[in-house]
């Protein structure tokens, strides 16, 4: 018997492990997609961005992050301590029962830093080609070691949000619209691009500079989104957890399918093309719509509510852009916060335990409670940051491009000086 129960928790840590390192491979998702979806001049400040805020998100999470989001806390307050490093002796794993733990401490912690660093990456896209690199950074350090944990703790870690019965099953609201909100607040500062919207109220296309880049990061997005959506089963070790894995996985498949031709037909019949962007931006929207709940769908069901998700990310890309002058690059908002609300509503579909309608209303509560928290704290930080060092780059810098100001360094070079 104690074999098989130290069998059953390594097969978890390990599981645990490699979905962790899906998910960190969405860094080299969002990454790749932004790059493409920036104009070259701005490519090499963009992956300087990526990688940084990885390696920001790691740190503070170990020094703070992880601790408020899983320690001791009131249901509102959440308390604050230091990743010790300590982990799960073999007699409390052998000791069996309710209590014993089913994978490593570390393990979960390295599950949850690249779901944090998910969240800050999806503000790296949406305030790109203008913002001061060390100003995001300075940001990033807040998001990651304070604002994003907080609402982790009131929902994933026991909070008020999980205790009213509030249900994100791997982050529609609690990583992706947390992200959303933290940069339209961001964007609302920083205000467009230079030549983005003409003095008579027009909009002017600036079209990314690799759209095959782009196309690769959605896909190893996808990639990645298995180990997002499929670790959060947290376990694997019994059939009904291999069964409900296997479920998770088809749904997210099936999802992104769904969101990507919904776009892409939307798109065709709206602007009489088949936008590679929109189609890019649907599958994602699809990803983010059944990360809610990925578990409880039919297969049809979660290719419904991908089908929705795309649907609603092309026209809410073109009202942000056209009617509220809210110039985000990728399409971040959009795709990761109001599809994001769209999959925390859809989740009344086939989890109504209490009654669609008492579910519809605490899932209410908890994406105003979220939005709330973190747009707030982020336009507070970010006012904060412009007011002290300033967050966007000269005129000049941004028509130079902010590879050049910024890194001294252009990711495409036209021509390099031969030494004598």
């Amino acid at each position: 018997m104690d074999g098989v129960m130290e069998l059953s928790y390594a097969l978890d840590t390990f599981y645990f492990l490699v979905c962790g390192a899906l998910v960190m491979w969405m860094a080299a998702g969002f990454t790749m997609l932004e790059a493409g979806l920036v104009r070259a001049k701005n490519t090499a400040e963009i992956l300087t961005k990526n990688i940084g805020l990885y390696a920001i998100a790691c740190i503070m999470y170990m020094i703070s992050g992880y601790g408020i989001m899983y320690g001791a806390g009131n249901g509102w307050l959440p308390g604050i301590s230091i990743l010790s490093g300590a982990d799960n002796s073999v007699e409390a794993v052998l000791a069996g029962g309710g209590d014993a733990p089913y994978y490593s401490n570390l393990a979960d912690f390295f599950f949850q830093v690249v779901f944090v660093a998910t969240a800050m990456s999806i503000v790296s896209g949406a305030v790109a080609e203008r913002m001061k690199l060390w100003a995001f950074f300075a940001f990033a350090v807040v998001l990651t070691g304070f604002i994003y944990p907080v609402q982790g703790y009131w929902k994933w870690g026991g909070g008020f949000l999980d205790g009213i019965g509030f249900q994100d099953f791997a982050g529609s609201g609690v990583v992706h619209m947390c992200g959303a909100a933290a940069a339209l607040a961001g964007v609302m500062i920083l205000g467009p691009r230079k030549g983005k919207y003409r003095s008579d109220g027009g909009v002017q296309a600036i079209p990314g500079c690799n759209l095959p880049l782009a196309t690769l990061g959605m896909l190893i997005l996808w990639l990645g989104w298995f180990g997002f959506n499929g670790g959060s089963q947290l376990t694997l070790s019994s059939v009904g957890d291999a069964n409900d894995v296997a479920r998770i996985f088809v749904n997210t498949n099936m999802a992104a399918a769904g969101g990507l031709i919904a776009a892409l037909l939307l798109a065709r019949i709206w602007f009489g093309k088949a936008d590679l962007t929109m189609a890019l931006n649907g599958a994602l929207a699809g990803l983010v719509a059944i990360t809610a709940e990925p578990l409880t769908p039919t297969p049809l069901l979660a290719t419904f509510i991908g089908i929705v998700g795309g649907l609603i990310v092309v026209p809410t890309i073109v009202m942000m852009d056209r009617k509220f002058k809210i110039d985000d690059p990728v399409g971040a908002i959009s795709v990761h916060g109001i599809v994001g609300i769209w999959g925390l509503l859809a989740v009344v579909i086939s989890n109504h335990e209490p009654g669609i309608l008492t579910q519809l209303g605490i899932q209410l509560i908890g994406i105003t409670v979220i939005f709330t928290w973190v747009f707030g704290t982020s336009f507070a930080l970010w006012k904060l940051i412009d007011s002290v060092v300033g967050i966007r780059v000269s005129e000049e810098e941004e028509y130079e491009g902010v590879d050049i100001g910024e890194c001294g360094l252009e990711a495409y070079p036209e021509f390099a000086e031969a030494p004598e």
